[in-house]
């Protein structure tokens, strides 16, 4: 059991980027040659994987230029008002908003904090510094939006929380999120330990 313990991260690890960089190449090996760019006897593997890098690069320094980001707020605004597609891209674009970006801007995921329910403390993640203007009505202009991720898997809880009922922690937002998908099995790194501030 040691072993597979030891061994069985590493190859889902390995299957999961491999399977990854594979559909990836795959994709855009068909893209290069279907686009007469590149013909299938001169291409060699990895060129994909270095045309989408490239491709990335000048993509992100577009959106990042002043006539880009308007063009995507066009963009967002049209898909914004297709049925079914608003839903789904939506739903992507904030997943993937809560990666880092090199735009200097200030993503989600930034604020670890201690919740308290009566006698119980959950780790969460402040994600909004306010709350949808529906709730002020209840008495919600001094909460905040915090998210609390399920342990083993794929989502967690939005809860909107008056600002006396967290306090911040001293921990980065990776260990913390290590603690609590993994229900706490796992440990914070001995260089971030646990602190309240």
């Amino acid at each position: 059991m040691s072993g597979l313990v030891t061994v069985l991260p590493l190859a889902l690890t390995v299957s999961v980027i491999w399977w990854l960089v594979h559909t990836v190449e795959a994709w855009l090996r068909l893209g290069l040659i279907e686009l007469h760019i590149v013909s299938p006897e001169h291409y060699w593997p990895g060129l994909g994987l270095i045309a989408g890098f490239i491709l990335l690069l000048v993509v992100g320094g577009a959106v990042n230029a002043y006539a880009g980001k308007i063009l995507v707020k066009y963009w967002n605004d049209f898909l914004g008002r297709i049925p079914f597609v608003k839903t789904l891209y939506g739903g992507f674009r904030d997943v993937l908003s809560l990666l880092p970006s090199g735009s200097g801007e200030k993503r989600d995921l930034q604020r670890v904090v201690l919740a308290q329910f009566g006698e119980v403390r959950a780790i969460g993640f402040v994600t909004r510094e306010d709350v949808p203007s529906v709730l002020y009505s209840h008495g919600g202009r001094d909460w905040v939006t915090v998210y609390f991720p399920m342990s083993y898997a794929f989502g967690g809880y939005s809860v909107y929380l008056s600002r006396d009922r967290i306090h911040p922690l001293d921990i980065s937002v990776e260990d913390a999120m290590r603690l609590a998908i993994t229900a706490g099995l796992t440990a914070a790194s001995a260089n971030s330990p646990v602190k309240l501030q």
